[in-house]
């Protein structure tokens, strides 16, 4: 038995796009709320980390989505984490309809930082007792690492603005997946989301994307790259 920190909502306009129902955006947007309404409920939220200097940061997502729901539609997300290991995290997320349906679920990996050093620092036991471990999600668990084929089409660069940036001044792992969007066709229906995180982008970054689509598959990988080469996010759409 699987017990989940869920909270209920309900599918707002402002999260719709232009075919009514909730967008990609909006998924990752509640699975990241449910992981946050959960810290902060049982006492290691962003206060907590904040004096002792420590962040997490996600690493690596994957996203199964079976469908999007419809405006004013009721859902129910879910969120639990299911093993830590020194400095990594990993938790799982749902969302459910008012049968109990999944219409999306997800498997994410973050890494614990120290903000003085910059450096991965372990979990510690406040921590780990904090959060109760359940069994991993039952799903089809890809790879944590996504291989960028080598021929891409490379887009205009552009600058990162304060509009893109989370509570820790880098740009929110949700904004990368939204930037990355830009570069496949708009009636691509996302059926599964990866995505990659390797460096932090701050304000007035500037970022290349380069952009690969396997037609035969239905598959496109965006990497979101800095002028010297260095890769901040790559992202993939099935």
């Amino acid at each position: 038995m699987i017990m989940k920190y869920s909270f209920d909502s309900r599918i707002r306009f402002s999260e719709t796009g232009e075919n009514k129902c909730l967008t990609l955006n909006g998924i990752i947007n509640y699975f990241q709320d449910c992981s946050t309404f959960q810290s902060e409920d049982i006492g290691v939220g962003m206060k907590f980390l904040e004096e002792r200097h420590q962040v997490w940061v996600l690493s690596a997502w994957q996203i199964v989505v079976e469908r999007y729901p419809k405006l004013c539609e009721k859902v129910t997300i879910s969120t639990w984490p299911y093993e830590f290991k020194h400095f990594l995290g990993k938790r799982n997320f749902a969302m459910e309809d008012e049968n109990g349906n999944k219409v999306a679920y997800a498997n994410a990996l973050w890494t614990l930082l120290d903000l003085n050093t910059g450096h991965p620092v372990n979990v510690d036991e406040t921590q780990i007792k904090a959060y109760v471990l359940e069994e991993k999600l039952d799903m089809e668990y890809a790879p944590r690492k996504i291989r960028m084929p080598k021929d891409y089409k490379e887009f205009p660069s552009f600058q990162v603005k304060v509009h893109h940036l989370d509570t820790n001044h880098h740009v929110n792992n949700g904004q990368y997946v939204l930037m990355a969007q830009e570069y496949i066709p708009a009636d691509f229906a996302v059926k599964q989301m990866r995505a990659e995180y390797k460096s932090q982008a701050v304000l007035d970054s500037v970022i290349i994307p380069k952009v690969h689509e396997d037609e035969e598959n239905g598959i496109y990988t965006v990497s979101l790259d800095s002028p010297d080469g260095e890769t901040y996010a790559i992202v993939e759409f099935r």
